[in-house]
């Protein structure tokens, strides 16, 4: 150390004065060098101080912050909570009571589809018992139209099949007496019905008879060679048929010149006119025309007008005679109508005068009410010691008279 200190001092001996001031002035500057690094390291350590506590208090605002939110977070998750076990609990309620309800209605509905299916099955089985008896009836009709069937293959019960529906359609359409049924001409033949005309004509023959088996033949065939075979019979007896209602039921001045062959259907009716057309045209040429129901009946119809404009016109005279009553009834009616309209046009005059004297009045009421009246005769005479003065005032029809007094 000594030594040190002595070599130390001997250096400052050897330096000049300005080496040490210059030493001096760098000294002193690393001494304020170091005062000013020390000042900053404490205001850095300072603010870092500071820094650190506002951080600190940062982070405790933030874990108080974090603390109340979480506190919060426990409330509403508690809040929640209840109300998840309230509302679970409401739902549990809901869902037992909506499946109590459903299974009422389910227990109702099956209840209902229960009695439903029994209803049904009873009407099921009143329609099956319906049916059970429709196919009696069904049955029975069958066995009808077997017999219908055996008796049109009968050439007579076929007739009276014909001739009944023939005398049903006459009956319905003409009045009793108008028509005759099997009645004997005068050459022993018997028409199926004949019909009385009008003026005294001669009566209309119809003949119901009609060849069906030569046509259920044409029907039956199986073949177009058993068809033609079929055709050209049934063509052969229709013109035998044809022949024997003109020679038989055409008498001159006993029948009609033209007479009807029936033919109890239509659909017969338009195949005769439709495929046998010959056969049509030679009955047209032996004056017999072919008819169907319908244009029976129309027939009928126009018979039973011919035979009502008969009826009126053989009535005829005593329909006049009812016309000129009827006319003097009314040439009465006419007079006393004449008589009661003077009478009423007299009281419509009357009534007119009754009028005119109302309006007469009326106009002289008014005139009376607004004084317009009119002085009458010469000048008025004087008063007697102050007595009032009368003046006899006349009206303009002279028919009243009213008395005015004027004061002096």
């Amino acid at each position: 150390m000594t030594i040190h200190s002595e070599s130390l001092s001997l250096a400052l001996v050897s330096i000049s004065p300005a080496m040490l001031v210059l030493i001096g002035a760098v000294l002193a500057a690393l001494a304020l060098l170091v005062i000013v690094l020390l000042l900053r390291g404490a205001s850095l350590r300072r603010e870092q101080a500071e820094e650190a506590s506002f951080r600190a208090q940062e982070n405790e605002t933030r874990m108080a912050e974090l603390l109340k939110i979480q506190a919060e977070m426990q409330g509403r998750i508690a809040a929640m909570t209840e109300v998840f076990g309230a509302r679970q609990s409401e739902l549990n309620q809901t869902i037992s009571q909506r499946l109590d309800g459903m299974s009422q209605r389910v227990s109702s509905t099956i209840t209902e589809q229960t009695k439903s299916t029994h209803e049904n099955l009873r009407r099921l089985q009143e329609r099956l018992a319906v049916i059970d008896a429709a196919q009696n009836n069904i049955q029975t009709l069958a066995k009808d139209v077997v017999g219908l069937q055996a008796i049109l293959s009968n050439k007579q019960t076929r007739g009276a099949f014909g001739q009944s529906r023939m005398e049903t359609i006459v009956a319905d359409g003409l009045p009793m007496g108008a028509y005759a049924f099997q009645r004997t001409l005068s050459n022993g033949s018997r028409p199926d019905c004949t019909i009385r005309m009008p003026n005294g004509a001669p009566p209309l023959v119809i003949d119901a008879k009609f060849p069906l088996e030569a046509w259920n033949a044409i029907r039956d065939a199986g073949s177009p060679e058993a068809g033609k075979i079929a055709g050209q019979q049934f063509r052969r007896d229709m013109e035998v048929h044809i022949r024997d209602i003109s020679e038989k039921y055409l008498i001159q001045g006993e029948t009609q010149d033209t007479a009807f062959l029936f033919v109890p259907s239509e659909s017969i009716f338009a195949e005769i006119h439709e495929h046998f057309e010959p056969v049509v045209q030679k009955a047209h040429r032996a004056r017999i025309v072919i008819v169907s129901p319908s244009l029976l009946m129309l027939s009928i119809q126009v018979i039973q007008a011919v035979l009502k404009d008969q009826r009126m016109r053989a009535q005829a005279h005593l329909i006049q005679g009812e016309v000129a009553i009827l006319m003097d009834d009314l040439s009465r009616l006419d007079e006393r109508v004449r008589k009661l309209q003077g009478h009423f046009a007299m009281a419509q005059k009357d009534i007119d005068m009754v009028v005119t004297s109302a309006d007469k009045l009326t106009k002289r009421g008014a005139r009376i009410e607004a004084l317009e009246f009119e002085a009458g005769g010469g000048d008025a005479k004087p008063a007697r010691d102050g007595e009032a003065a009368v003046k006899s005032v006349e009206s303009r029809t002279g028919l009243l008279k009213l008395r005015v007094v004027d004061e002096e």
